[in-house]
């Protein structure tokens, strides 16, 4: 199977969640932790999902699902512990056009969870197509033990130095180069940091050239 690896953007986008055990707990984190309007559907819930329910960090319905829980739905998640109920999700979703991700069941699957590897807004996600999650958590464990604890604060301090450079050199080999150059050196907040200012000897040349 050929899948499209993709990086979604859920801030705000009603999702919905059918069960809330441990299972549909784990999912529901994950869509928490991507800023999505939370929607559970199910009889029972766990006391965490009861207590999320509680403080409104999502809504629960307590009974069981209906095709017009996915209306205005942009992705679903069927987690519940009955195949033939996660298979009937499947089905509506299909003909709802929502994307549909059955828990443990990838023949019921529009997307796949991936194992995560997360360093503040940098995100390494390894996908077996279902095949293997145990393989998936393998690599990421490896991988994990491999990146520096510290490439979240880094990422965040290079995307400011990469916005001053677009805005201050115009577009090219040279920009480019300098780019590369940065993300193999080391870079903090400070303003004495020796890497911003290898950047900025680079960028005052770049100024003078446009406004000449």
């Amino acid at each position: 199977m050929s899948l499209l690896p993709v990086f979604l953007r859920l801030e705000g986008r009603r999702c919905l969640v059918v069960g809330a055990g441990a299972v549909a707990l784990a999912k529901i984190e994950s869509l928490r932790e991507a800023g999505a309007a939370i929607t559970v559907v199910a009889p029972r819930a766990g006391a965490d999902v009861s207590r999320l329910a509680r403080s409104g960090a999502l809504v629960w319905h307590e009974r069981v699902f209906r095709p017009a829980d996915l209306d205005g739905v942009f992705l679903v998640i069927a987690a519940t512990n009955a195949s033939d109920v996660n298979r009937t999700v499947y089905e509506e979703a299909r003909r709802h056009s929502v994307l549909c991700n059955a828990v443990d069941d990838p023949p019921n699957c529009d997307f796949y969870f991936g194992s995560v590897v997360r360093r503040g807004d940098l995100q390494v996600a390894i996908s077996t197509t279902g095949e293997s999650p145990a393989l998936a958590q393998r690599l990421r464990r490896e991988i994990d033990a491999q990146l520096p604890q510290n490439l979240g604060p880094w990422l965040t301090e290079m995307g400011k130095l990469r916005t001053e450079i677009r805005a201050a050199m115009p577009a090219g080999e040279a920009r480019n180069l300098l780019l590369h150059e940065l993300a193999q050196r080391p870079l903090c907040s400070s303003a004495a940091c020796p890497v911003r200012q290898f950047a900025q000897e680079r960028i005052e040349p770049a100024k003078i050239e446009v406004t000449a």
